[in-house]
């Protein structure tokens, strides 16, 4: 491919991403980030685990990301009684137009684009784990019977960080397969006031589908084809390894740190600064394309040792730590 079919390659995600964003915006109010991200997740093939109090608008977010690109989407409200059947569907015994029977796949709900896992950690280890396979090969195994979910397929799975009584941490194998953590706010004065207004007169905004699943897709591959230098590169390790108490590592990680990230880690940090790259017009990954997805990269991937956790380390702290002290050169 040439410089200039590249160069048109770009113009055109920008402008594609930047109607998505606009569409989303429309019905979102604040959260800029939070969108930022979540498409983010959504253009690299990554899945977002989303953080926030009830109320920020978290189902809304990935409903109106889901009919802005055209794409199916499910809602699953995790329980303690949600068996793993519930999720990825079941296979049922029905009659056939002859008045015979005959075994046939009944589809789960994790059978769609878009699939929101609204307060996963409140399943059971054995119900979560059920995600674990759709998650990282996009496949569905029932009755030894491999079932292909739907491209695009992307879990957006939420959490509540008050309301921890009664619930199932998520094991870090599992954490370890979202690819950013990201975190909802709350709104100030004007966004809240901006939501008022919107939310009390009139009919909800809708967004206008403004791309497809195969436009999505052809997205993906643009993401694939941007290049990165190896200083780049190096640093992304330099930054990763820096997460581990080892004795080279910064003298926080030592602090507080029990376990550091994975080289999943890395790869959902290069890929998120590719997709910043290209919505900046930019055919090259730069440090601070690395430096600002970091902390969405790896907060969730940092084990805090006891003393962290007694000391109410922040994980977005320690990584802003680590950059600094992390030589780029």
């Amino acid at each position: 491919m040439g410089q200039t079919d590249f160069q048109q390659q770009i113009e055109a995600f920008q402008r594609d991403t930047d109607r998505i964003v606009e569409q989303v915006s429309g019905v979102i109010v604040g959260h800029v980030e939070a969108v930022d991200q979540t498409l983010t997740c959504l253009l690299t093939g990554g899945h977002a685990l989303l953080e926030g109090v009830p109320g920020l608008g978290k189902t809304l977010l990935v409903r109106t990301l889901a009919g802005a690109v055209d794409l199916s989407f499910s809602r699953i409200q995790f329980t303690p009684d949600l068996m793993p059947a519930d999720i990825t569907g079941t296979t049922i015994l029905e009659a056939d137009a002859e008045g015979g029977k005959r075994f046939r796949f009944q589809e789960g709900p994790i059978f769609a684009n878009l699939v929101l896992a609204d307060e996963i950690n409140r399943a059971t280890p054995k119900t979560q784990s059920a995600v674990l396979e759709a998650m990282q090969e996009q496949t569905v195994s029932v009755a030894r019977t491999t079932h292909e979910l739907p491209a695009p397929f992307m879990v957006l799975a939420t959490q509540n960080p008050l309301e921890m009584e009664g619930t199932y941490p998520l094991p870090e194998a599992q954490l370890d397969r979202f690819m950013l953590k990201v975190l909802l706010r709350s709104p100030d004065v004007g966004e809240l006031s901006e939501i008022l207004t919107r939310t009390t007169t009139g009919e909800p905004s809708a967004p206008q589908t403004v791309a497809s699943a195969e436009r999505l897709l052809e997205m993906r591959q643009v993401v694939r084809q941007v290049p990165i230098a190896a200083p780049v590169t190096d640093y992304v390790s330099r930054v990763v390894l820096a997460t581990h108490p080892t004795d080279d590592a910064p003298a926080i990680a030592h602090k507080y740190v029990r376990y550091g990230a994975s080289p999943r880690a890395g790869q959902a940090m290069v890929l998120a600064a590719k997709v910043r790259a290209l919505r900046e017009g930019r055919a090259n990954v730069a440090f601070e394309d690395i430096a600002a997805v970091a902390q969405a990269a790896l907060r969730h991937r940092l084990i805090l040792s006891f003393e962290g956790q007694a000391d109410g380390a922040d994980p977005d702290d320690i990584i802003q730590k680590i950059l600094a002290e992390t030589p780029r050169g």
